[in-house]
């Protein structure tokens, strides 16, 4: 989102103005060292020329059902096709069992475990290396955005419009009813209609949908137009966004943007991967893998077939 901004004022401000601005922008946005640790020589090889993988990671530091404060609470594989002219965001449910590989001190992993145990055992590198070796995709890139700072977002944009899918009451304070529907939301609604999955029969599958849908709102009212016009919502709205987003050490903002400039919510598909549901493992509450339809996903991501990996998320 920022850099398609940014790409925008570039054409309408000029080159030298548009590229101070970015620069300021870029400053705010924290580095993380993502692929020191990952073992090159057990790394997926890239297939496709040109197409680009992000993994983004969300926390949400201030959910009120928050007990463990380093696991990932979202895990997507952002597929960006050669040609970038339109993007697939496949939901990773946080509790899928995989292997995990050992942590680079060798005190944890190696075994078994919920996927989101990776950050909290060896960080973002342990986490590049777990999905890559369950999706067989290789990363190029990180982001990781706190779902917190959704509330700063979308009230710099003025709010976003979702379609609620069912009428259904907020099981944290202050307890807001949504009704089914579109509805115009606010940053605290829509961080709080992210968060709900108790009420629903599928759970966190649930949470994963109001993530999406927010997400896709935040995008469509971003990139609509209107927030170019107005300089105090642009820079409030940047910096908001910026205040909540890491990435690694080598993504430009600039190559994003131009890269990124013609997708919109209308060409950017959300997917969920292929899961047989939830079953028990031992004591712990699990999502299990299908991993017969998730290898065609994985396989149709690394081969860049777009209409196979809209058709293998289904």
């Amino acid at each position: 989102m920022i850099s398609l901004l940014v790409v925008a004022l570039l054409g309408g401000g000029g080159l030298i103005a548009g590229g101070i601005y970015l620069k300021s922008v870029e400053s705010g946005i924290d580095r993380v060292d993502a692929f020191t640790g990952v073992p090159d020589e057990g790394r997926p090889t890239a297939v496709a020329k040109g197409a680009q993988n992000i993994l983004m990671l969300g926390s949400d530091s201030r959910d009120p059902e928050k007990t463990v404060g380093t696991r990932t609470d979202t895990i997507i594989v952002a597929h960006l096709p050669a040609d970038r002219s339109s993007a697939q965001l496949i939901s990773i449910p946080r509790d899928t069992w995989v292997s995990i590989p050992k942590s680079a001190d060798g005190r944890r992993g190696g075994r078994d475990a919920k996927i989101n145990a990776a950050f909290a055992w060896g960080g973002v590198p342990l986490m590049v290396q777990t999905v890559e070796k369950f999706t067989g995709v290789r990363i190029d890139h990180v982001a990781i955005i706190d779902f917190a700072g959704f509330k700063e977002i979308i009230d710099a944009l003025g709010g976003v419009n979702v379609n609620v899918e069912k009428s259904f009451k907020s099981i944290h304070p202050p307890f807001r009813s949504f009704q089914a529907g579109p509805q115009q939301l606010d940053g605290e609604a829509a961080l709080d209609y992210s968060r709900q999955r108790k009420q629903f029969a599928d759970g966190d599958f649930a949470r994963i949908r109001h993530q999406q849908d927010v997400i896709k709102a935040i995008i469509d009212k971003a990139a609509s137009g209107g927030i170019l016009a107005n300089p105090a919502k642009l820079n409030n709205f940047l910096k908001a966004t910026s205040s909540s987003v890491s990435v690694d050490k080598e993504m430009s903002l600039f190559d994003m943007g131009m890269q990124m400039r013609g997708v919109r919510g209308n060409n950017l598909s959300f997917l969920t991967s292929p899961t047989k549901g939830t079953g028990r493992i031992g004591s712990e509450s699990v999502v299990l893998a299908d991993t017969e339809r998730a290898k065609a996903c994985y396989d149709a991501v690394r081969r860049d077939s777009v209409p196979e990996i809209l058709s293998a998320g289904k």
